[in-house]
């Protein structure tokens, strides 16, 4: 009876941890951990490719000019958005089939995604990312093509509706499930922590395929504070917030402008300037430092410490300091 039970709901997330601690045990398990982060990389890239040709096939059949407009559709974004989304329930499934951890601990540390510190914190952050994205723009103009009426109503709606899940994807993946495998292989905390955020911002880094510094140099600062937020709050919610918000600002404002997607995907040498990539950098600091702010008393929020510490309102402590983290 206790088997059965144990292999329906999986292994308990333990109590009073810090979000990336969640996978510690008493061994390290490292191979298991790089068969988790080939595993996501895998189901990344294998569902991009099926996707894509799977959308140029049905372009195929709708375009049989075979104009692609701008270097994409509204089905090859579609699709292209969908296989990174699928990140989501792909990294639930690895870490519950791999770890036997529940795959909704990847929202919190209270196994859930907190829609209050959510809504509160996406009204500050992403104007403010729009903002950066209207100066980034505005100070180096770059080429432009010819987009249909079709091509950008199409492509304005997948990316208005996907972006958001997407970008969330990533951040399951990343900030999730390699956070939470590479801070598992430390015995201390801050060995975990640095060995988390070290593993999860070198392997984000890589896969954007980057050979200009400077992009890198975004990828890693990215990933490092979306890493630290999630550390620091407890959750996902935030880190989803401001990749979201980066990924759907810069599509909207390449649809608006017209914009020649082959130069813009460019990550070769001479691709940006560090100039250009100040006003969201700032940003990045100044969730760091809001954050650290809010928390510098309570620390990061843990994982609820038993039934016991449940309070008359029906939360544990932990639910209430997630809420009000930032």
């Amino acid at each position: 009876m206790t088997t059965t039970t144990r292999a329906t709901r999986g292994v308990p997330v333990p109590h009073g941890v810090e979000y990336h601690r969640v996978l510690v045990g008493e061994k390290r398990r490292v191979g298991r951990g790089i068969l988790a982060i080939a595993l996501l990389l895998a189901g990344l890239f294998g569902s991009g490719a099926v996707l894509y040709e799977v959308g140029v096939w049905i372009d195929g059949l709708i375009r049989p000019d075979g104009d692609v407009g701008p270097g994409l559709t509204p089905v090859t974004q579609t699709l292209s958005l969908l296989s990174v989304a699928l990140m989501i329930p792909w990294s639930m499934l690895i870490q519950r089939w791999l770890y036997g951890v529940r795959g909704a601990s990847l929202h919190s540390v209270i196994s859930s995604f907190r829609f209050d510190l959510f809504g509160r914190v996406l009204l500050i952050l992403v104007p403010l990312f729009f903002i950066a994205t209207a100066i980034h723009e505005y100070s180096r103009p770059f080429g432009t093509v010819h987009w249909s009426p079709t091509d950008v109503i199409g492509v304005l709606l997948a990316s208005v509706l996907l972006v958001p899940l997407q970008a969330t994807g990533e951040e399951y993946g990343f900030r999730g499930l390699v956070f939470r495998v590479a801070a598992s292989w430390g015995r201390g905390r801050v060995t975990s922590l640095l060995l988390g955020i070290g593993v999860s911002t070198a392997v984000f880094s890589v896969i954007h395929f980057a050979s200009d510094p400077w992009w890198n140099v975004f990828y890693v600062a990215v990933s490092t504070v979306t890493a630290y937020v999630t550390w620091r709050t407890g959750g996902i919610e935030i880190a989803a917030i401001i990749h979201s918000a980066i990924n759907l600002s810069t599509f909207m404002f390449w649809i608006a402008l017209n914009a020649d997607l082959a130069e813009r995907f460019d990550r070769s040498p001479g691709g940006v300037t560090p100039g250009l990539m100040i006003p969201v950098l700032v940003i990045l600091l100044g969730v760091t430092v809001v954050v650290w702010f809010r928390t510098r008393r309570t620390g990061p929020v843990l994982t609820p410490s038993g039934p016991s510490a449940t309070g008359s309102d029906g939360r544990t402590p932990v639910e209430v300091s997630g809420a009000s983290a930032v």
